[in-house]
C-alpha cells in the first residue's frame, strides 16, 4: 500500500501552525497549505504570488510567506 499525503506516517507539520514563513525559490510556484504540510484539517489550496516582491499573504489564513533562500 503506498502512503497517502497527510498521512500519520508522515513526516508532516501542522498546516497554518506559525503566521509567517520562509520559503526558498524551490518553493515556487507557492501554495498554501505547502506540501509538507497536513491537509486534512486546512483550508482549500491556493497558489500564492511571490515572484515580485519577495512576500505574499494567504487570503484564507493569513499565513505571511517571505522569499528568501539561505547561504550556507
Amino acid at each position: 500500500m503506498t502512503q497517502r499525503a497527510g498521512t500519520v506516517e508522515q513526516n508532516l507539520i501542522p498546516a497554518n501552525a506559525q503566521h509567517r514563513y520562509q520559503v526558498r525559490t524551490q518553493d515556487i510556484p507557492l501554495s498554501c497549505p505547502m506540501p509538507g504540510m497536513y491537509l486534512w484539517n486546512s483550508h482549500p489550496k491556493v497558489f500564492l504570488p511571490i515572484e515580485e516582491t519577495g512576500e505574499a499573504k494567504c487570503p484564507y489564513c493569513g499565513a505571511q510567506y517571505c522569499l528568501g533562500d539561505e547561504k550556507e
